[in-house]
C-alpha cells in the first residue's frame, strides 16, 4: 500500500547513510527528484523475488526486511537483516541487465521508501547540489555491503558449526566494541545465515554456554 511521506519518515531517510550531508530543507526536493515513493508491507510479504528485474533501491523506514535465497527444495539462506535507515537492492538496481538473485521479505510489518537509481546516477538537468553527495554516499553503501558479504564468507566457510558460531559471535563483538551485544536473528534465522541445521546450532550454543565460553538469553549474547 502506497503512503505519503511525513516528517517522521523523512527524518529516518535523512539519518540514512545515503542522505548524509543533505540538509533538512533539501529533503522534499530530493525525494521529488529521485521519484521516491513510500510503500507499506505486511509481515512475510515478498518485496522482491529471485528473477525480478530491479530498477529501484529500497530504504527501510520502519520494521525490518530479510535478504536471502532458497534452493529448489526450499532450503533458505539468509544474507542479512536490514532495519530502519538500511538499504537493499542497490546493487541490482545499479545493474539494470541483472535480475535479482535474492528474495527480500518483510520480517515484520514495515514501510519502505523506493528510489529510482537512474535518477541518482544520472545528474538531473537542474544539476542539484546534493546529487554528487548522494552518489558518493551510494558508493560508500556498496563498499560497506561488500565488507559485510566478505565477513559472511569468512563465517560460513569454517568447517564446523562450532567454528562458524565462534567466528560469527567474535565478529559481532568486534563490531559492537563490547563483549555484550545483540544479534539481529532468531535461532532459525541464525541457522540459515550460518548454513547449519537449527538443532546443531542449538546444541552447539548450549555446549558453549556450559563450557563457560558464552552466555545468552534470546538474542542477547556475552562472550566470556
Amino acid at each position: 500500500m502506497t503512503e505519503a511521506f511525513n516528517d517522521e519518515t523523512i527524518g529516518i531517510l535523512q539519518r540514512s547513510v545515503l542522505f548524509q550531508g543533505v540538509s533538512p530543507h533539501e529533503m522534499h526536493e530530493v525525494l521529488s527528484c529521485l521519484g521516491a515513493r513510500c510503500v507499506a508491507f505486511e509481515k512475510d510479504e515478498r518485496i522482491f523475488r529471485v528473477g525480478d528485474g530491479v530498477d529501484t533501491l529500497g530504504v527501510v523506514l520502519s520494521g525490518s526486511v530479510l535478504v536471502g535465497s532458497e534452493d529448489y527444495w526450499g532450503n533458505g539462506n539468509i544474507i542479512a537483516r536490514i532495519g530502519p535507515g538500511g538499504l537493499f537492492a542497490e546493487a541490482f538496481a545499479c545493474l539494470p541487465d541483472e535480475a535479482s538473485t535474492v528474495n527480500v521479505v518483510a520480517a515484520s510489518a514495515c514501510r519502505i521508501a523506493f528510489l529510482d537509481v537512474r535518477r541518482i546516477t544520472d545528474t538531473c538537468v537542474s544539476s542539484c547540489a546534493y546529487h554528487q553527495r548522494i552518489i558518493r554516499n551510494l558508493l560508500m553503501v556498496l563498499a560497506r555491503k561488500n565488507l559485510t558479504l566478505t565477513r559472511k564468507v569468512e563465517h560460513v566457510t569454517k568447517r564446523t558449526t562450532r567454528e562458524k558460531v565462534l567466528a560469527y559471535l567474535s565478529s559481532c563483538s568486534q563490531q559492537a566494541g563490547s563483549s555484550r551485544f545483540d544479534i539481529p536473528f532468531n535461532r532459525q534465522q541464525l541457522a540459515d545465515y550460518l548454513a547449519v541445521e537449527r538443532s546443531a546450532l542449538s546444541s552447539c550454543l548450549g555446549k558453549m554456554q556450559r563450557e563457560g565460553l558464552i552466555s545468552f538469553k534470546k538474542n542477547r549474547f556475552e562472550l566470556k
